[in-house]
């Protein structure tokens, strides 16, 4: 008989600081967030998977032209991202010196 292996260590989650910026949504999840109450509505008792396929299918579809409004948000969506995480770094640094100044 092979000798028993040993049980897989689960790696501890990294816990999600509820004050750090949202992350920036794609073009494609603008579109999707926009259409997707159209697509259930048009196709009642559809599953949630097949709602992501027909989404898809309609993203691959689109010509770039009609995807450059979904692009404009995607991009000033991270232009504001990237200015909150800017911020948030600078904010969290700070309460990090002035906690290592507390215990000094």
């Amino acid at each position: 008989m092979p000798p028993r292996r040993e049980a897989a260590v689960k790696k501890e989650k990294r816990k999600k600081d509820p004050n750090a910026p949202k992350r920036a949504l794609s073009a494609y999840m603008f579109f999707a967030a926009e259409n997707r109450d159209k697509v259930r509505a048009d196709n009642e008792g559809i599953s949630f998977g097949e709602i992501g396929k027909k989404l898809g299918d309609m993203w691959k579809s689109m010509s770039d032209e009609d995807k450059q409004p979904y692009a404009d948000k995607a991009e000033a969506d991270k232009k504001r991202y990237e200015k909150e995480k800017s911020d948030y770094m600078k904010k969290k640094e700070t309460s990090y010196a002035e906690e290592k100044e507390e215990k000094d």
